[in-house]
């Protein structure tokens, strides 16, 4: 299967590292528009550099292209790749606006290639063991989670970051990934309430999500943590307590410091020597599904409804009330 990137970032990067590596896949090209971006990507794992998306559509065949460029581009660059009969992996939030999301959905199916979303966390083995062991029954019925994810601002790394109407903010961008994982596993959401304190290069934000089935989750983010990026999530059930802390789950803790010019500040990977990369093991999913038909762990419809209920934290945070879905 050939597959092409395009945005060559710090997501575009771990695709094309990811790509390289799969056996029966053939990364054949990297676009960005800063060229050196996409000259650094493609001298690392071994494919053609180009500067736009429309040369490298004229230039190489590709079946599948992921697509990591700014949430605020997503929409452009899927409707481009679904008119010109290509697979879309789009990288997470599915886009800024609802109305975007649809579209991309509609143009995919009429142009009839899959689109896939990549909301990660539900590929990080701990998050998979936790939900087999809440769906198995070991913990009796979940009344309360909480989960806690934190970092440096992105922001300074890539300035557009900083733009809540080209990020979305921490909600958008960085919570998406617990309120994409919380409604996977304890199902559909009754109600939102948020608060948020953003200024400057400080983005922190506590949501309260009310389930259908009785469960309250409390979700903090944090863009402008002192310390470097880490995640936990703990489910209380009738029968008992799972949990995962990022910091206390490994036995030995690498961290690698990159360089400015690679863009790897903007996302910061696990260093673990019992760590498995969950993006290799998201897209060669991805990629799976395009091959048999199948359908994905994660779904449009699912990454429509996490934006969905991010967007009404952000309308609970401007009136101060609570949000029914």
């Amino acid at each position: 299967m050939k597959v092409a990137v395009v945005g060559c970032g710090g997501m575009g990067q771990w695709h094309a590292q990811s790509y390289a590596k799969m056996p029966g896949v053939e990364l054949v090209g990297v676009c960005d528009h800063v060229m050196a971006y996409a000259e650094d990507a493609a001298k690392k794992w071994g494919t053609a550099a180009f500067g736009s998306f429309e040369e490298m559509l004229a230039a190489v065949s590709f079946d599948v292209v992921s697509v990591a460029v700014p949430t605020f581009v997503h929409k452009e660059v899927v409707l481009q790749a679904a008119r010109a009969g290509k697979h879309v992996i789009c990288e997470k939030p599915v886009a800024l606006h609802l109305e975007d999301a649809r579209e991309m959905i509609s143009c995919c199916e009429e142009n009839e290639v899959r689109l896939f979303i990549g909301h990660v966390v539900r590929f990080f083995p701990e998050y998979a063991q936790m939900k087999q062991q809440i769906d198995n029954g070991h913990i009796g019925k979940v009344g309360v989670a909480n989960a806690r994810r934190v970092g440096g601002h992105p922001g300074e790394a890539r300035s557009w970051f900083m733009e809540a109407d080209k990020s979305g903010g921490v909600i958008v961008d960085l919570m998406v990934h617990d309120i994409d994982f919380m409604r996977w596993t304890l199902g559909e959401v009754k109600s939102v309430y948020g608060m948020n304190k953003c200024e400057g290069s400080m983005d922190y934000a506590l949501v309260t999500l009310v389930f259908e089935s009785g469960a309250v989750a409390n979700l903090e983010a944090f863009w402008g943590y002192p310390g470097s990026f880490r995640y936990a999530v703990e489910f209380a059930g009738s029968e008992g307590l799972v949990r995962t802390d990022s910091m206390s789950a490994q036995s030995l803790q690498i961290r690698k410091v990159s360089p400015k010019e690679s863009g790897a500040k903007v996302v910061e990977i696990p260093q673990s020597p019992n760590f498995f990369d969950p993006y290799y093991i998201e897209l060669e999913h991805f990629l799976t599904c395009i091959r048999e038909g199948s359908d994905p762990i994660v779904t449009v419809h699912d990454a429509c409804k996490a934006l969905e209920i991010a967007k009404a934290a952000l309308e609970s945070i401007r009136t101060g009330k609570v949000v029914l879905l």
